[in-house]
């Protein structure tokens, strides 16, 4: 879990009357995770966040995406490059904002994998299915949400928590961006923690590393639409008034984000297996960066990943920048997504092995997914 933060106007108690100098009640919303047993935040809007003027049914994007399972098995190369815009709330094919321009490319019960490259900014979106973690490729721009302004760029994990209102906002595009959409929620390895939370010492980032809004946004428009995404499908809910009203907020809960490059890698003298590189756990997987390290330096060190089988789950790798020894040859760079699922034993490149035997150094940057549960592979990554 992030730690505890205190952003703009909050009361000394919570669950009592807050105003301002001229006496207007603001109105608290607690959002709450597990039943509110668990997490939570405390909100403070001018209005009435529950306040509707119309609600209605939409299909967007990839929401309907007919996803198959992977028969036969059949280990992929992804070429981002080649994966198409989504299309926008209307059906129509139109430029890619980072909501609706998502083309969904790998999916269980547990997890989505999308594709997307936002040249425009999005419109207000609340998805309330789960946590989602967006990678920033490449580009720059802003999460705004009800908590305030996130900037991002390029190496950026971002988690967003289910059900905050926010958008995406271009800067300098287009926005590269792979997201990660759980069922549940996306939160440190929990073996990186101690019992109250903090991170230990041997974890590869802490508290410091994170980056969370700063300050409140407060907008006034009204009659404000927000599209809203729940495991039935898609909304689209218009709000009385803007739901940016916060003036402010306490608690765990609240976007945030990692750069890659703040990742500690964790070296030894012969080859560390993957849970060493572990950034974040969900239900039903794990993410894992690759950052550039040491190789490893035992004299009779095999210092690229040696073949393996991952027995109990299907792995998706996105190779983000860098020079990626191990797949020399093969086709695969920057941009490129691998699929090795289940059943299928991988390994270097030929010719690996020998390239790597006078190598230091590895400058490759990726983000890894191990998922428990098999994916389903949808035309997007198929083509």
């Amino acid at each position: 879990m992030p730690h505890y933060r205190r952003v703009g106007d909050v009361p000394r108690k919570r669950h009592t009357h807050h105003t301002d100098d001229s006496g207007h009640r603001f109105a608290e919303e607690l959002m709450g995770q597990e039943g509110f047993s668990s997490d939570s935040s405390l909100l403070y809007h001018r209005h009435s966040p529950s306040a509707l003027t119309a609600i209605e049914a939409i299909e967007v994007g990839d929401d309907t995406v007919d996803a198959t399972p992977d028969r036969p098995v059949t280990p992929r190369h992804i070429r981002t490059a080649l994966v198409g815009s989504g299309v926008d709330a209307s059906g129509a094919d139109s430029s890619s904002d980072a909501v609706t321009g998502r083309r969904v490319l790998l999916v269980n019960d547990d997890v989505e994998v999308s594709w997307v490259e936002a040249d425009r900014s999005s419109g207000l979106y609340r998805n309330a299915t789960g946590d989602e973690l967006v990678y920033v490729q490449a580009g720059t721009g802003r999460l705004d949400s009800v908590f305030g302004r996130l900037t991002v760029g390029p190496g950026d994990y971002v988690v967003v928590p289910a059900s905050a209102t926010h958008r995406w906002i271009v800067t300098d595009g287009p926005l590269r961006l792979l997201v990660i959409g759980s069922r549940g929620h996306i939160g440190a390895p929990r073996r990186h923690l101690s019992d109250h939370g903090q991170f230990l010492e041997h974890a590869p980032y802490c508290e410091r590393d994170l980056r969370g809004p700063e300050e409140p946004v407060v907008e006034h428009d009204d009659d404000v639409p927000v599209l809203v995404r729940n495991r039935g499908g898609w909304s689209r809910h218009v709000h009385r008034h803007h739901p940016f009203d916060v003036v402010g907020w306490d608690g765990c809960v609240y976007p945030y984000a990692l750069n890659i490059h703040d990742f500690e890698p964790i070296v030894g003298s012969i080859h560390q297996p993957p849970p060493v590189h572990q950034t974040f756990e969900l239900p039903g997987a794990v993410i894992c960066s690759f950052v550039p390290r040491p190789f490893d330096f035992h004299p009779d060190a095999v210092k690229v990943p040696y073949h393996h089988a991952n027995t109990d789950s299907d792995e998706v790798l996105f190779y983000s920048e860098g020079d990626f020894m191990s797949r020399a040859g093969s086709g695969i760079g920057v941009g490129s997504i691998s699929y090795h699922p289940a059943g299928f034993v991988h390994g270097p490149q030929p010719g690996s092995v020998e390239g790597s035997l006078d190598a230091t150094r590895t400058e490759e940057v990726a983000v890894m997914l191990d998922t428990f549960g098999p994916l389903r592979v949808t035309d997007a990554a198929r083509d």
